[in-house]
């Protein structure tokens, strides 16, 4: 049966990413999945469009969807929520979805507190979603769809099976683009989309979910497969950049290299930018990534303290962090860092070695994040052992605010060292060395 489904990116509350937007790649993708069975669908996406809840919900109540999908971080939550209640208000009988990470693992509380959220979808959500819009609303139907959960008709919350994660990535529609105005997304009039040429992640850090969300195996499409998404993304959409959205581009070297073949020898000529880790990068490879485009590399050191990284299970050296910006920087890639400070068992000490690292890498661009707990993580579950006060506030959740109690580095500490950081890196002297470049 056709339906009309509408997939919401929540409006901006307080919380607003300071980097420029790029098209939803998520609800592009799930856009594909369910055009595949005639659904019609409608893409909101209100940060790019600038909609309030209320503009959100006048958008809804002309389409009158069956079935409205929201995609929430932990960061936005409440904004999805409040987007939920303005779908029921909306559109009554809609079916509500909420998917995304926050949802994924704290799924029976999200349902605990909005009554207006009917479903929600943990994990991979495009063969998920084509099946609940192809089913009823019935309990029983809902029953039998992996990878949900649910509340039945006596306001029970279920919990069916994990869905297996998706096997070949090729198999995947190309993200249905045409349900948006890919001119919200330009910047100085230039527009860079997203790609995805894997999914998972073969590590465990403990501050991540990846491994947990997207699968501890990792699973890639064909070199030929995402050459040829390239170049559509350049003659079909006009793209004058694109970013890599994969968790790590680089630990196969012989994938990368067959990659980097193909955009080469198609003459591709768009620039990218993809994330590595330090212990899975070398000189060859960076001169190849350069040769075929790659004008920006994104690591995550997380620290310059051998401590540290052992504690969040990073399995990498401080060594390797400098080297590694060092030898992109050589190959003539513009290299950006994440570092994690606040980290508990970090000391002013510890968050010194880190800093220092950074001063003498000079990586050309720097996030340098206060440890967050987020749902579903390692460190979570390792603050609520230790007893630690957490703040239940998720708009805190944007790794710039302090979301925990720690003893050894406090809220004041990390926000002041942040500050201080950051008014000496970005001096006179680091804008002449990017003007230069």
């Amino acid at each position: 049966m056709k339906k009309k489904i509408a997939l919401v990116n929540t409006p901006f509350i307080e919380v607003k990413d300071n980097h420029p937007l790029l098209p939803p790649l998520g609800l592009t993708y799930l856009a594909a999945a369910l055009e595949q069975n005639d659904h019609e669908i409608k893409i909101i996406d209100c940060p790019a469009s600038n909609f309030s809840h209320e503009k959100l919900k006048e958008e809804l109540s002309s389409f009158s969807p069956d079935i409205v999908g929201i995609t929430s971080l932990t960061p936005t939550i409440d904004s999805a929520f409040h987007s939920a209640r303005a779908a029921k208000e909306a559109a009554p009988n809609a079916q509500v979805i909420l998917g995304g990470p926050h949802a994924t693992f704290l799924d029976k509380e999200v349902l605990s507190q909005e009554a207006a959220i009917d479903i929600v979808v943990r994990g991979e959500g495009e063969q998920t979603i084509q099946e609940i819009a192809q089913g009823s609303n019935s309990a029983n139907t809902l029953g039998k769809i992996t990878g949900i959960t649910f509340r039945n008709e006596s306001g029970q919350i279920l919990q069916t099976p994990n869905r297996a994660f998706i096997k070949n990535l090729d198999d995947l529609p190309r993200p249905a683009y045409k349900y948006l105005n890919l001119g919200d997304y330009r910047l100085f009039g230039k527009l860079h989309m997203p790609i995805m040429a894997s999914r998972g992640c073969l590590y465990q850090c403990s501050f991540c979910v990846s491994s947990q969300m997207w699968g501890g195996k990792y699973r890639t499409r064909t070199p030929k497969s995402v050459a040829d998404e390239l170049e559509w993304l350049r003659d079909e959409h006009g793209a004058d950049g694109v970013q890599f959205h994969d968790d790590i581009l680089t630990p196969e070297v012989k994938r990368i290299t067959e990659i980097c073949d193909e955009i080469i020898k198609r003459k591709i000529n768009v620039p990218w930018g993809c994330q590595a880790r330090v212990d899975q990068i070398s000189k060859e490879v960076l001169v190849k990534l350069r040769k075929a485009g790659c004008n920006e590399v994104s690591y995550g050191i997380e620290s310059g303290c051998q401590k540290i990284l052992d504690a969040v299970k990073k399995k990498t050296s401080t060594e390797q962090n400098e080297k590694a910006i060092k030898m992109a920087k050589e190959a003539g890639i513009f290299v950006a860092v994440t570092a994690l400070i606040g980290y508990p068992g970090e000391t002013k000490e510890n968050v010194k070695e880190t800093l220092d690292l950074l001063r003498r890498a000079e990586p050309d661009d720097i996030w340098l994040c206060i440890a967050t707990p987020y749902p579903g993580t390692e460190l979570r579950g390792l603050l609520d052992n230790m007893g630690w006060k957490v703040s239940d506030n998720w708009s805190l959740y944007d790794t710039m605010h302090s979301v925990f109690e720690n003893p050894l580095l406090s809220g004041d500490d990390l926000k002041q060292i942040r500050k201080d950081f950051y008014n000496g890196f970005y001096s006179p002297g680091y804008v002449l060395r990017q003007t230069v470049k």
